[in-house]
């Protein structure tokens, strides 16, 4: 390994660091230290890459409507996400009257935490990583799922009509497209052998994009009803529910669940890059480069999606992933079984 594959590993940076702290420190003190510095480095990694996003879009979608978008707070309206962040935080955070204090309390939290979870396996490069678990797939998928806990949460805690009905509606939105969202990925772990993200990135010698391209098809739609994504985005139709089951939220709690929407976003193009762009994989550059201009076209991606697709009503929502997705999903399990089979 040579040093600059040292200092890309992070698990050697915070094992190096533990060493050096444990010289004369105690063991609890180690502990804490370095769970502190890795929830602080968390935190900042998550709010900046909110910030990043959050311009990016509306940069992206005001030049596909003839328009500057952002351009008054500092060059090129950089410092606007900074100050829309500054005006957020100083507002006051109401809480109804009549509302599940606790529960209502705690979900803009528990939203917070599966959104930042999955990062931990993701391979930037074949050592910039936090843990190479051998069942990566697995750990995502289960920390995905548990986003419906915290949207059910604020919406039955809030003691609002539209809240609830708009969790409701985020509920079953979640629980149907996550069904062929797991379904398109077992063609990629067929195909690669493992469930380990660095050994699927290393089983693509051709981008699985190509040879599983209706895997590729069904996990990227099926994302955009997981992340709530225009044209899936109807927990946000505000003509019906207003704001859905964050309506009642505000100040600190509201960019809570903000900060966890484009975390979810950033993951989910990471997840794309690395099932089906071969990853870190590519010509001339550093491989952690590749990943990230990797992560940035998908994010466009989506952005162009949102600046141009129409909103889907929720039965239409609903058809798409049982009676397209979950077939299609279905059939290219089947097909990569029998190639595999047959070719090895």
């Amino acid at each position: 390994m040579t040093v600059l594959d040292y200092l890309y590993d992070l698990s050697n940076l915070v094992q190096a660091f533990a060493n050096w702290l444990s010289t004369f420190a105690p063991g609890w003190v180690v502990y804490w230290v370095v769970g502190l510095i890795a929830v602080a480095t968390t935190l900042l990694f998550a709010v900046n890459n909110t910030l990043a996003m959050n311009y990016i879009e509306r940069k992206v979608i005001a030049h596909f409507q003839v328009r500057y978008g952002p351009n008054r707070a500092g060059p090129y309206g950089l410092l606007q996400p900074v100050a829309d962040a500054v005006k957020i935080l100083l507002k006051e955070p109401i809480i109804p009257a009549v509302a599940d204090r606790p529960v209502f309390l705690l979900a803009p939290i528990a939203a917070f935490v599966p959104a930042i979870m999955p990062w931990a396996v993701i391979p930037f490069t074949p050592q910039m990583m936090v843990a190479d678990l051998n069942v990566g797939v697995l750990y995502v998928f289960a920390m995905g799922s548990l986003a419906t806990i915290p949207i059910f949460m604020a919406g039955w805690s809030s003691r609002n009509k539209f809240a609830l009905l708009g969790a409701m509606r985020a509920v079953a939105q979640m629980v149907s497209y996550e069904v062929p969202l797991v379904l398109s990925i077992v063609g990629v772990v067929i195909s690669a052998g493992t469930l380990s993200l660095r050994g699927i990135v290393e089983a693509q010698a051709v981008p699985y994009v190509i040879p599983q391209f209706l895997g590729f098809l069904v996990f990227f739609v099926a994302g955009l009803g997981e992340l709530n994504r225009s044209p899936l985005d109807i927990l946000e139709a505000e003509s019906e529910i207003v704001a859905g089951y964050h309506t009642e939220y505000s100040g600190f709690m509201f960019i809570l669940y903000y900060i966890a929407e484009y975390t979810h976003l950033w993951a989910y193009s990471a997840f794309i890059t690395t099932f089906f762009l071969a990853g870190w994989r590519g010509p001339l550059l550093p491989p952690y480069v590749w990943f990230v201009l990797k992560m940035l076209f998908v994010a466009f991606l989506l952005i162009w999606l949102r600046a141009t697709m129409p909103r889907l009503r929720i039965d239409q929502l609903l058809s798409l992933a049982w009676k397209f997705l979950l077939p299609v999903a279905l059939v290219n399990v089947f097909v990569t079984a029998v190639g595999v089979f047959i070719f090895g």
